[in-house]
């Protein structure tokens, strides 16, 4: 079968706000989902799921500022002023009430984004981002986090990091123009910036656990099981403090889209087609 061009990922740029953001689009549905790239990646993490989440709603994918092939403003680099610019990114394309998928770094973010503009988000699909507070993070990104010395990581070589950090995905061979559009994202000295997103969780994200109580926007939570990066916990933690939340734990690592996109998509389309709803009804009696 040959895709049309609204079910295939066809990168362009725009600009919103003053800043250069690369987005995909696909053809128009009555109901409109904005997709967050996850990090070290770029909008093409979301290929596998594409076609078949376009038949449901109209998508828009972005590489958030910093990330992927969109402009970088240090300004955004954390994820309540992230949260802000994606509303603004909604507004750009005249997304009324999309659903959100924000896994990774769009966790934070998308919570953000609903906690500040109450009502302005239909729902959200997160996980396998940082969370919990105190942190829960493992492996190489405990180290992005935390150590206290960003010029550490200047003299590292980004395609080598990364491509040791991608090569940790299972049961999916990621096709060599997709690699080479993630790494190439991240070439000069993108990667160590846009680790400064990452290392404002130990101050942003006390702010957000204390917002949580509070959104009533319905949430699923999809994280992988064997996540050494962001254990489960993280998904946990929020599950336990969101009124209006579903959570989903996958056979997988960090990258649950990629490794397990038939699972993943079969839970968001649950979620649209009137999970959200249900979770929503449930928490407010």
């Amino acid at each position: 079968m040959t895709l049309s061009a609204s079910q295939t990922i066809s990168p362009r740029f725009r600009d919103i706000d003053g800043v250069s953001i690369r987005y995909a689009e696909s053809a128009d549905r009555d109901d409109h989902a904005l997709l967050l790239n996850p990090w070290p990646e770029s909008l093409f993490a979301f290929q596998q799921m594409w076609a078949r989440l376009a038949e449901r709603a109209h998508l828009v994918a972005i590489d958030l500022p910093g990330f992927g092939h969109s402009e970088r403003r240090d300004d955004l680099l954390s994820p309540r002023a992230m949260g802000d610019f994606v509303v603004r990114v909604a507004d750009a394309f005249g997304l009324d009430a999309p659903h959100v998928i924000g896994p990774d770094v769009g966790t934070a973010s998308a919570l953000f984004a609903a906690a500040r503009h109450p009502g302005r988000l239909r729902s959200l699909v997160v996980g396998s981002g940082g969370a919990a507070v105190p942190l829960q993070l493992g492996g190489a990104l405990k180290d992005w986090v935390e150590n206290p010395d960003l010029d550490h990581f200047r003299d590292l070589d980004p395609r080598t990091v990364l491509g040791a950090t991608l090569g940790t995905i299972k049961r999916y061979e990621i096709p060599d123009d997709v690699r080479e559009d993630y790494l190439s994202g991240y070439d000069g000295d993108r990667f160590v910036e846009s680790m400064r997103y990452v290392r404002t969780y130990p101050t942003e994200l006390p702010i957000l656990r204390d917002s949580l109580p509070e959104l009533r926007t319905p949430v699923q939570i999809i994280a992988g099981e064997h996540d050494p990066a962001v254990p489960p916990a993280n998904a946990e933690f929020l599950h336990e403090r969101l009124p209006a939340s579903r959570l989903d734990l996958l056979d997988a690592g960090h990258f649950t889209w990629e490794e397990r996109p038939d699972e993943y998509v079969a839970l968001v389309l649950d979620w649209w087609n009137g999970g959200y709803e249900r979770v929503r009804s449930a928490a407010s009696r």
